[in-house]
């Protein structure tokens, strides 16, 4: 493992540390995924670097209608005689 990768992984795994609240005992699941970030950028594909900021807020569906939430009216049931 080269220095600097190394070096890039221990800071990405300090600020997801930082990110998740700074908890106990979590230090190998947090270099783990620096390490895979730090590794998918290196040997990815070029779409994958062109997420940017601005291109990750804009999340929001369109052309999608709300769902209609409202209660059903009951049928009345067959052969029901009052």
């Amino acid at each position: 493992m080269t220095d600097d990768r190394q070096e890039r992984i221990r800071r990405r795994a300090h600020a997801i540390w930082e990110q998740a609240g700074r908890p106990d005992g979590a230090h190998q699941q947090h270099w783990d995924q620096a390490a895979a970030e730090i590794d998918g950028r290196e040997s990815g594909p070029k779409a994958k670097l062109a997420k940017s900021p601005a291109a990750a807020k804009d999340t929001k569906p369109r052309d999608i209608k709300p769902k209609d939430n409202k209660p059903k009216a009951a049928k009345p049931r067959k052969g029901s005689a009052s």
